[in-house]
Order: C-alpha cells, then sequence, then structure tokens
C-alpha cells in the first residue's frame, strides 16, 4: 500500500512538472484567441519592453501596393527625407492625391505643415508608427498598451469584438488577438478632423479607414540589417542623423536579441484604389523609457510648429 502511495505521489510530481513552462517559453493565455472564437487556450509571444529604431518612415513591402514616400531624390538616387509626397503614386485617389499635393507644394514653399505630432494632438493609425521613434508594449491578460514617444498611450482590448458602431475618436477603436506567434490588432472607428492624415506627406484617410497591425518577434541580426537597409538604400548613404530622440536610450546592439516587426495593412476605399502594406522594424531599447511630455498650445517650438489652437480676438471676461 506505501509503495503504490508513494509511486501516485511521484507520478502526480511529474505530471505536475511537465505542465509548467520552461523559462522563456511562450506564456500561456486562457480564453478565446481572437474576437468571437471559442478556442480554449493557446500561446502568446513575450512583446513587453521598449522597442526604437533611430529612423521614420513605412519600410516597402516585398511586394504589392505600398506606402506613399517622397516625390524628391538626392543626386545619388536615394529619397530626400522631407515631407514632399508623391502624389502621382497610382495609390491615391484623386481626392487624396489633392491633398498630398497641396502638402507637398506648402513644404517646397517653406511653410510648416501641421501635422497630430507637431501639435501635440492624438496620433492615429498608422500615422504614429510612421512618426514615432520608439514604443514601450505592456502585455496584460485583457489588453495590450501601447505607450510612444511624446506621451502617446494607445489600448487594445483583448479577445473582444468591435462595438457595432464605435463611436468616432482620435485613436479610433482598437481590439487584438494572438495566432501563434503574432500579436493581430485590428483599428477601426478614427475620428477624421482637420489634420487627419496617415503619414507625414498629409496623405489623408476617411472615416471608412481599416487598420490592421500584426507584432511579431523577428532574429536580431535580421532585424538590424532591415533598419540599415530603410535607412542607407532609401534615405542616407551612411547612418541616420538621429539619436536618442526626447531622451530614449541606445539601440541594443546586441544581435543576439531578437527584434519586433510590425506589418501595417491600410484599407480606406474612399482615400485609396486598393490596400497596401508597409513595415516598421525595432530593436530592444537600453536605459530608462523617458518621459516626454507633448502639451498642445499658443506658443509652440521649432520650425515645424504651426498654432492652429482657436485663438479669441478679445477676452470673454
Amino acid at each position: 500500500m506505501k509503495l503504490r502511495r508513494r509511486d501516485f505521489l511521484l507520478f502526480l510530481t511529474l505530471v505536475s512538472a511537465a505542465a509548467e513552462p520552461a523559462f522563456g517559453q511562450l506564456k500561456p493565455i486562457d480564453g478565446p484567441a481572437s474576437p468571437g472564437s471559442n478556442q480554449i487556450s493557446g500561446s502568446i509571444p513575450d512583446l513587453s519592453g521598449a522597442w526604437g529604431h533611430n529612423f521614420l518612415l513605412f519600410e516597402p513591402p516585398s511586394a504589392g501596393s505600398g506606402p506613399i514616400v517622397t516625390k524628391l531624390h538626392t543626386p545619388a538616387g536615394t529619397l530626400m527625407f522631407n515631407a514632399v509626397g508623391d502624389y502621382t503614386n497610382p495609390i491615391l485617389k484623386p481626392e487624396a492625391a489633392e491633398v498630398v499635393k497641396r502638402s507637398a507644394e506648402k513644404e517646397l514653399s517653406g511653410a510648416a505643415i501641421p501635422n497630430p505630432h507637431n501639435q501635440c494632438w492624438p496620433e492615429p493609425t498608422p500615422f504614429t508608427l510612421n512618426i514615432q521613434f520608439g514604443v514601450k508594449i505592456i502585455q496584460q491578460k485583457d489588453e495590450v498598451v501601447l505607450i510612444n514617444l511624446t506621451n502617446q498611450v494607445r489600448r487594445v482590448r483583448l479577445n473582444v469584438p468591435h462595438s457595432p458602431r464605435p463611436t468616432p475618436t482620435w485613436q479610433g477603436e482598437s481590439v487584438g488577438h494572438y495566432e501563434g506567434d503574432t500579436l493581430i490588432v485590428d483599428t477601426v472607428g478614427q475620428q477624421v478632423g482637420p489634420i487627419s492624415m496617415i503619414d507625414r506627406f498629409g496623405t489623408p484617410f476617411s472615416a471608412a479607414l481599416h487598420v490592421i497591425e500584426r507584432y511579431r518577434l523577428i532574429d536580431g541580426k535580421l532585424a538590424q540589417d532591415l533598419q540599415q537597409k530603410h535607412i542607407r538604400n532609401n534615405y542616407f548613404l551612411r547612418e541616420s542623423p538621429y539619436r536618442n530622440p526626447y531622451g530614449m536610450g541606445d539601440i541594443d546592439p546586441d544581435t543576439m536579441k531578437p527584434g519586433l516587426q510590425v506589418e501595417i495593412t491600410v484599407d480606406d476605399p474612399v482615400m485609396f484604389t486598393t490596400p497596401w502594406s508597409g513595415y516598421v522594424t525595432y530593436r530592444p531599447v537600453l536605459g530608462f523609457w523617458p518621459e516626454a511630455i507633448c502639451a498642445e498650445n499658443t506658443q509652440g517650438s521649432g520650425s515645424s510648429w504651426v498654432v492652429i489652437v482657436p485663438r479669441a480676438d478679445k477676452p470673454d471676461f
């Protein structure tokens, strides 16, 4: 009898040990893996932490329709880093092309172009991915929190469907779920306003905008190569001139650590002739995440500031 009891306890110990995930394995999550599904369990990748890159703008896809890029090139053939968007891109419908053209003309005239970033407004998606140098990700059971520099905070509710009729807001309604090693974020209901745009070229969007982001870990050396390719092949022959923006730490040089790749798919049948996609590649950031506050005001700072805050001609009292 004692032998059988000992064997039974040993069996329970082995089963319990086998059920515990090893250090570094994917973390288990209970509940449905996609909005409205009935999947009992799954696993999620560890995307948490601070991620950054030393340049901006979307990386083009290897095939298919990609994002708007600048219309101007350097003598060396690389793209110029400016806000003169290519309004002749066939993905733009006439209304959108006209908006991008007007923004390009302002940029060429030397006038500053107001956008959500330089006005300290809430940044829509995917504009914030186009203009921000970094993101801090906090993963929780029921939501993922995305914190960008300049105090941009976005909450992604997990494993729930969209509201039947989302109330339009500046950042829209984002819901997410995990599929294998990928976090998929689906965003609709973004408010259309005077400076609503997809990118720093002023590309507009309508109330029909639908954005899907796919976050996944990739090999660290591949992430380094993709970042350098984006900078050197597209814009600068050597290195990006940007370092430690807003006090963000250095990019971790250790390529043994994984990188983070975000694939963005944009669909807006009012403004675009076809859905298009782009990428953003991040690598781990060293040090503490900086507290950089950007507050809308009537004074501003820097050459890119245009005051569009309403101002009364005379005091109300």
